[in-house]
């Protein structure tokens, strides 16, 4: 084990002093020292390292996918800050890593995947427990599997995470990870809606990684000698890889708090906006800026949507798709900060290239959403896309703008920067370059995207 192990939640509510910079709004008024009450220190469980690095293995892997040959890194890889540097991802139908990724012209992608690729900072923390930026997975004790997903009753038990059961939706999704219907064995059994039963999609992947030696051999390690291989089994290794890899709470804004060693004064100013007149930490709260809610803020929608098969529109409606509830019309999870600076494009739709963009929109929403400048979106390639069906249509960007939540917020191109300067502050060297990083090679044999 390494020093990493330590466990930062083990200094529970320690809350440092520190020395804030607060605007006044004739200018610049310093404040004595005053702590930052974010609550708990987050916890993250001891992992056990062949797990690890199991995981590792298998998230790089395209041995998941129908047509192996996308892999989970594949739209979630360390160069991009566990994203892929792009608005909207290109799955099956296309190949290449990022805004590099180009499509088969033998074989289009149906459609770009439909929301930006959220990135995996820390969703390892004990109480990270609401996935994707609709939460239609989540920790819920209701359920017999202990997670609520769109599933429900064919949900199986087994997963030691909601972090680990969101590892199950790309591996279904013919435009992610499973192939275009009719492709191979797993597109198949999607169409037919063969997900969780018995010789359906999970079990066809678990089937291929349990016929690999080496891949057999590790999960005799660590599940026992002879032991079956579940997709549970595989989705609880890809957790403990994340949750070791992408920890990420040891930033200057960490040391700042914990330690008493200052951020630089454009951060520190920053952090006073933060934490005062800008009111973003209203919603980016605790030690990891975020409050798991959802709240509808305009963010310009593009892209394809999410529409149910047989609907024909571009509409993004958020959490709505999964609650019922009309006030829940355009809302999205509150994603967490950390490691921000690494993860562009912004928003559920990737709409916004730079962090200074975003900070602007969230500022005054319906002034930068009715004033959005497409041309910052950053999209490979798809022959006919219809990229800005949603924003050509009045009456939808109408009913995005209702929806709003934010109220404007005037600060200065000065005070901005400071913001964005706090925003950086947030970034995490160690997790940025990874612990075990990318391996040269794995199990399967398949090629590795670097």
């Amino acid at each position: 084990m390494t020093e990493y192990w330590r466990r930062s939640g083990l200094l529970g509510c320690v809350i440092a002093s520190l020395s804030l910079v607060a605007y006044a709004r004739g200018g610049i008024a310093e404040t004595k020292h005053q702590p930052l009450d974010l609550g708990p220190r987050p916890s993250f469980a001891l992992m056990d390292q062949a797990q690890v690095e199991l995981g590792q293995l298998l998230f790089y892997d395209p041995i998941l996918s129908g047509n192996r040959n996308i892999s989970c890194a594949s739209c979630h890889h360390p160069r991009f800050g566990t994203g892929d540097g792009v608005s909207l991802s290109l799955g099956e139908g296309a190949s290449g890593l990022g805004p590099k990724r180009q499509v088969d012209p033998e074989n289009l992608p149906e459609q770009r995947i439909p929301r930006n690729a959220p990135a995996l900072w820390n969703l390892g923390a004990r109480g990270m427990d609401v996935m994707f930026h609709d939460g239609r997975l989540e920790a819920d004790p209701a359920y017999g599997s202990g997670i609520r997903t769109p599933l429900e009753g064919d949900m199986l038990s087994g997963f030691d995470s909601a972090l680990s059961a969101q590892a199950m939706f790309p591996v279904l999704s013919a435009d992610e990870m499973a192939g275009h219907y009719g492709e191979n064995e797993v597109s198949r059994a999607v169409r037919l809606g063969q997900l969780s039963h018995p010789g359906g999609a999970w079990d066809l992947i678990a089937g291929r990684v349990a016929d690999i030696p080496e891949y057999r051999q590790r999960f005799d390690r660590v599940l026992g000698a002879g032991a079956p291989i579940r997709f549970t089994d595989i989705g609880n290794m890809l957790a403990a890889f994340i949750r070791f890899e992408w920890r990420a709470d040891d930033s200057p804004f960490d040391r700042a708090q914990m330690e008493g060693e200052p951020l630089p004064p454009v951060a520190a100013r920053g952090q006073g906006l933060f934490y005062g007149a800008a009111g973003c930490s209203q919603c980016h709260s605790g030690w990891l800026q975020t409050d798991n809610g959802f709240h509808a803020i305009a963010m310009p929608q593009l892209g394809p949507g999410k529409a149910a098969r047989f609907e024909a529109h571009a509409r993004d409606e958020g959490r709505l798709r999964v609650t019922g509830t009309p006030d829940d019309a355009y809302r999205f999870r509150t994603p967490s900060l950390r490691n921000v600076a690494l993860t562009a494009p912004y928003g559920h739709s990737g709409a916004y290239a730079t962090l200074e963009a975003v900070v602007r929109h969230h500022l005054d929403p319906l002034d930068a959403l009715m004033a959005y400048d497409r041309s910052q979106v950053v999209l490979p390639a798809l022959p006919g896309a219809v990229d800005w069906a949603a924003l050509d249509d009045p009456a939808e960007v109408q009913r995005i703008a209702s929806a709003n939540d934010l109220a404007p917020v005037a600060l200065s191109d000065g005070e901005i920067a400071d913001l964005v300067a706090f925003l950086e502050a947030l970034t995490d060297s160690t997790a940025a370059a990874g612990r075990l990083g990318v391996p040269d090679t794995v199990p399967s044999g398949l090629p590795v995207e670097q």
